[in-house]
């Protein structure tokens, strides 16, 4: 299940809206976020694309089963990073700003080991077919 950090950053922020307001626009991921309107709305069309939310005629969004599955995975971690700074002195908000940066950190690494195994497979297939197909 392959997705950007950016879309799940959004996808965590409409799982956090969700659980405090019951329901979500994309004004109300702007606000949260302080991004751009036309940003979250292209974002929630590539969301809806992907099949991760889906969008009423209200303008309500709705995480799909794929899109609940990667929120909630990732505000697990987030919970859990938080909990463990704050257990260690760190002031609360930054303490969730941190967890925030240490989670995306942890997924590009993830992100990049499967880049360079899958690289170096491609490689092995390469030299084990003795150069054929040229």
């Amino acid at each position: 299940m392959k997705i950007q950090e950016s879309a799940e950053n959004y996808l965590e922020t409409i799982l956090v809206l969700k659980e405090r307001k019951g329901l979500v626009r994309s004004i109300d991921i702007a606000n949260e976020l302080e991004f751009s309107k036309p940003s979250v709305s292209i974002a929630m069309r590539n969301l809806r694309e992907n099949g991760y939310v889906s969008v009423d005629a209200g303008g309500f969004i709705t995480l799909l089963p794929a899109g609940q599955e990667i929120a909630e995975r990732i505000y697990e971690r987030h919970r859990l990073l938080t909990k463990w700074l704050t257990g260690l002195g760190v002031d609360p908000a930054i303490a969730s700003e941190d967890a925030c940066r240490i989670e995306h950190a942890k997924i590009r690494q993830q992100r990049d080991e499967e880049h360079d195994g899958a690289q170096r497979a491609a490689q092995s297939r390469l030299l084990a077919g003795g150069g054929q197909g040229r």
